[in-house]
């Protein structure tokens, strides 16, 4: 077994996993710990806890210190020169004439490299933007395009539902969202409706995909046909997922047809098949939508 620690670096960021060593470290406490990307100053997000070995990517890298009080004045002087690179390096682009969008600066702590993340359409040559960056700084630069996901993550904001945003609050990885989990969970399929503040579709859909699944393997869909607890035959009109449900047009004496509503236990059915029934107008929506989607996991590559 082996003893770690969780370290967080960013609001919603990436877990990683150090050595507390001899140090005595607890949930909250900030270290100063050796990255990829040099010497960091991060917060524990777990403490101390004893995992399997082989769950373990080796060599574990050791906490190099608890944090300080000037580790925490150095982290603030750091995001002052974060501003100041962020409008230095914004100048820099539009000297060049490059068709970029800056979105964030960010200095390691031991101030070896800065960071610039940008969004833009296709490759950028930036070449000769580094060279000016470096004269300026006179440290190691690294551009790093980003999707328009990442992008949202990075600046945060409100979503629809009038709260801060998943993914920048508390979604460390984005989830894997399909165009079929609207289909599954009845949603328009307007994409106003299921698109998230970056443009592509929500994260949360897939918070109730699940559940979903399930009480729709328990109902009918719409246009099938079926018999009544009354003996009766209809074909379903529309659906209430949560209440289970279902508006039938039913066929009654004398060819006259109404609507009820009836319990899904109270009527006869074949089970739904697991893939969902696709008419020709949604079929242009999803391609639209799924044309949409690819392009953005080509960009966020």
């Amino acid at each position: 077994m082996t003893k770690v620690i969780g370290v967080r670096f960013r609001t919603a960021g990436k877990i990683y996993f150090f050595a507390p060593g001899k140090f005595t470290i607890k949930r909250g406490d900030h270290v100063i710990v050796e990255t990829a990307r040099g010497v960091e100053y991060g917060r524990v997000v777990s403490g101390p806890k004893d995992v399997k070995d082989e769950d373990v990517v080796q060599p574990l890298k050791p906490v190099i210190r608890v944090a300080t009080e000037q580790d925490r004045k150095t982290v603030e002087k750091n995001r002052q020169k974060e501003k100041e690179a962020f409008k230095i390096c914004w100048e820099k682009i539009r000297k060049h004439g490059l068709e970029m969008k800056l979105i964030d600066a960010e200095y390691t702590f031991d101030n070896n490299k800065v960071l610039f993340y940008f969004t833009a359409d296709g490759r950028i040559d930036f070449r000769e933007l580094v060279k000016d960056l470096a004269a300026v700084f006179r440290t190691r630069i690294e551009l790093r395009q980003i999707g328009v996901r990442d992008e949202t993550k990075i600046k945060g904001g409100i979503g629809i539902c009038g709260r801060p945003l998943c993914c920048s609050t508390y979604l460390t990885e984005f989830a894997a969202v399909s165009i079929k989990m609207a289909k599954e969970q009845n949603l328009s399929l307007n994409p106003s409706k299921i698109s998230g503040v970056c443009g592509r579709l929500m994260c949360c859909l897939t918070n109730e995909e699940e559940t979903y699944e399930v009480l729709n393997s328990q109902l009918p869909s719409v246009g099938d046909t079926v018999t009544t607890k009354d003996g009766l035959t209809g074909v379903v009109n529309s659906l209430s997922v949560l209440r289970k449900q279902v508006k039938v047009v039913v066929n009654l004496e004398n060819d006259e047809k109404e609507i009820r509503e009836y319990k899904a236990e109270e009527l006869k059915f074949r089970p739904r098949k697991k893939k969902q029934r696709v008419t020709k107008e949604e079929k242009k929506k999803l391609s639209a939508l799924e044309h949409k989607e690819g392009a953005s996991k080509l960009n966020d590559k």
